[in-house]
């Protein structure tokens, strides 16, 4: 059925979805343990937690750049629906089409700039802990080579193969 470069980008796919996916979560969980913790620390402990904001920001940019990759893999990107069904088959499919490059173009500037910022950040560092700012922006970059994987796989065909679990999820859900 899938010619072999065509099971190995499907597979790739679905292995980096995955990873996504469930860091995603992981990433969400431990900021919103690090922020209890911080609310106990201050609230009972009349205590703080030196490093928990700096963590917290950066877990969160992390979180919401893979967010983005995932909402346009899913295609939960901003949409203009009120006029797109009434217009004809055939112009409907050449706005998929547009709207297709325009996200892979917008995957291309969050990867080339994305890039530069890591780059320009590398030599500072953050203030509490010390680690390298570009840590703060390196998954501008990520987010962009995703989103465009992503795309493109969509205009290849083969988004329909894909086994990324989440139809399990949607059937427990109703």
């Amino acid at each position: 059925m899938l010619t072999g470069v065509k099971k190995t980008l499907v597979t790739i796919f679905n292995i980096l979805y995955k990873l996504i996916y469930g860091y995603a979560r992981w990433v969400l969980a431990i900021v919103i343990v690090i922020i209890c913790a911080q609310v106990f620390a201050r609230n009972i402990l009349r205590s703080n937690i030196r490093w928990n904001q700096e963590v917290a920001l950066l877990l969160t940019i992390w979180m919401a750049f893979l967010g983005i990759a995932i909402g346009a893999e899913k295609n939960l990107h901003i949409a203009v629906e009120l006029f797109y069904d009434r217009f004809p088959k055939p112009f409907q499919k050449w706005v998929d089409k547009l709207n297709q490059i325009i996200v892979i173009l917008v995957g291309m500037f969050f990867t080339v700039y994305g890039t530069r910022m890591v780059i320009s950040a590398w030599n500072s560092s953050l203030p509490v802990t010390h680690w390298p700012s570009s840590l703060m922006y390196i998954m501008i970059p990520v987010s962009g080579l995703c989103m465009i994987y992503f795309q493109l796989l969509d205009m290849l065909g083969l988004k329909k193969y894909k086994d990324t679990g989440d139809e399990k999820e949607e059937k427990n859900e109703s």
